[in-house]
């Protein structure tokens, strides 16, 4: 039996000078290739135009018509075909920077009853703080967050060429890529039943 494919967005978060995100975005990429239930996009929000002055109307009610900037069009159309996505972020002052608020605030219909996982990275506490506030966020949206994620605490000496030096982390990834595969599979199969009371 065909083993199933959701499309998964790997968001990188930071848009920051001497970011560390597109280093931990690629190993994370290269895990959800290698569990095999995903076609992997890895989508950097570095790459496009995030103004934080939201127009009046919210995009919840003004659905198509929303007036995004044209530089966000390939954010939007990557969210909206995403079954799944994986965010990840560091941790800015106990909290997630402010380009992936502007990010999550430009939209609305493409984060409603999808499964988001979180990946995080930052000192001691390894940017949890910052998944915190995201999940309050993203639950506010209709989303729906997956439980298990990985977090990077000191990231700036655990990592070595590229890989994270605690060799449990691939394992640790390979839970939350089932996890988050299992809600792909879920969520999207009740959109297609039925549409979500949002």
């Amino acid at each position: 039996m065909e083993k199933n494919t959701y499309k998964l967005v790997v968001l990188v978060g930071s848009v920051r000078e001497g970011r560390f995100g597109p280093v931990v975005s690629s190993w994370v990429a290269e895990q959800a290739v290698a569990h095999g239930g995903f076609e992997v996009e890895v989508v950097d929000l570095g790459e496009f135009e995030l103004p934080l002055a939201l127009p009046a109307a919210p995009p919840k009610s003004a659905g198509a018509d929303y007036p995004r900037p044209a530089g966000m069009a390939g954010l939007t159309e990557a969210l909206a075909g995403a079954d799944a996505v994986l965010i990840v972020t560091p941790e800015y002052n106990h909290s997630y920077p402010a380009s992936l608020k502007a990010a999550i605030d430009w939209h609305f219909t493409q984060w409603t009853a999808k499964p988001v996982a979180f990946v995080s990275y930052g000192g001691a506490a390894g940017g949890r703080h910052a998944v915190l506030h995201l999940e309050n966020v993203l639950t506010e949206l209709h989303a729906v967050t997956v439980r298990d994620g990985l977090s990077f605490p000191n990231y700036f000496t655990a990592w070595t060429d590229g890989r994270p030096d605690d060799p449990r982390a691939a394992g640790h990834a390979k839970a939350m890529l089932d996890q988050l595969a299992w809600w792909a599979a879920a969520l999207k199969n009740a959109r297609a039943a039925a549409p979500y009371p949002a």
